[in-house]
C-alpha cells in the first residue's frame, strides 16, 4: 500500500480502526494496523485519507494470522461483522469515502451502546476499546 493510495477496509474495520489501542493477533498485524490507523488516518491531514470498502481481505488482514488466502479462518463470523457494520454505516464493496466521512458516518448511524449488537461475536468488543473511542466520538468523554 503506497502512502498517497486509497486505504482498503473491509465493513467492520471501520469500527476497528476508531477502537484501535494497539493490541491485535500478532506483533505484525499490530504493527501494520498501528502503520495505518495512528500513521495515517490519525496523522495530521488523516481525515482526508480516502478509503476503499473492499469485499475480502484488505489492507489491515494482510499480516493477519487467520487470514487464509482472500478470507479468514473465521469467515463466518467475519462475514456477519461486515453485513452487520456494512449495512448500518450504508457500506458496499467498491464505495470509497475519506477517514472523516466515515468518521462522521458512524457518528450519525452507531450510536452509544449499540456495539454489542452490532459486533456480536467480536473478540475484542468484551475490552470496551472500541464503546469508550465511540463515546469520544460522540463527545460524551
Amino acid at each position: 500500500m503506497s502512502e498517497g493510495a486509497p486505504v482498503r477496509y473491509r465493513p467492520h474495520h471501520f469500527l476497528c480502526s476508531l477502537g484501535f489501542e494497539g493490541k491485535g493477533y500478532s506483533d505484525g498485524f499490530t504493527a501494520n494496523m498501528a502503520a495505518i490507523v495512528r500513521g495515517r488516518l490519525r496523522a495530521e491531514g488523516g481525515d482526508a485519507t480516502v478509503i476503499e470498502v473492499a469485499g475480502a481481505a484488505d489492507d489491515i488482514c494482510a499480516p493477519c494470522p487467520k487470514r487464509r488466502g482472500e478470507g479468514c479462518e473465521a469467515q463466518a463470523k467475519i462475514d456477519a461483522l461486515d453485513a452487520a457494520h456494512g449495512f448500518a454505516l450504508n457500506l458496499a464493496p467498491g464505495d470509497r469515502l475519506t477517514w472523516g466521512e466515515a468518521k462522521a458516518r458512524i457518528r450519525a448511524s452507531v450510536p452509544m451502546g449499540s456495539l454489542r449488537h452490532l459486533c456480536a461475536g467480536c473478540e475484542w468488543e468484551p475490552l470496551g476499546l472500541c464503546e469508550a473511542a465511540l463515546s469520544r466520538l460522540h463527545g460524551k468523554e
